[in-house]
């Protein structure tokens, strides 16, 4: 019996098939928006005593409850709304890591303490 030469074996990639790289981009972009949220609540938080009342959700848990959730539902806003915008397109995939890692190197400089306390009001 012959073999046919269009058959593949199920663990070979399949190749000549370029998917658009728009939905990695979308996911990517929203992380960063979601670290740039947290980063901002925490500042916003530690600088004012409404925010951080306003933000705590679980007295067990604190204002870190609300920044979380908040966070994550801007990531996912984020990532709802790129998605569509960047559906079939391929931006460039070094443009798209590189603004993801300014937004989370944005937001984790605003979770550390040395920041956000420089902008905390006397007492």
């Amino acid at each position: 019996m012959e073999e046919s030469s269009s058959m593949q074996p199920a663990s070979m990639p399949v190749t000549g098939v370029d998917k658009p790289f728009g939905p990695v981009a979308a996911v990517f972009l929203a992380a960063g928006v979601g670290a740039l949220v947290l980063g901002i609540l925490t500042t916003l938080a530690e600088a004012s005593e409404g925010v951080k009342s306003w933000l705590e959700w679980s007295t067990a848990v604190g204002p870190l409850s609300g920044k979380t959730i908040i966070a994550v539902i801007a990531f996912v806003v984020a990532w709802v709304v790129l998605g569509i915008a960047l559906r079939g397109r391929n931006p460039k995939p070094s443009i798209v890591f590189t603004w993801t890692a300014v937004l989370v190197a944005v937001g984790l400089v605003l979770t550390f303490p040395t920041f956000f306390q420089a902008l905390a009001p006397e007492e």
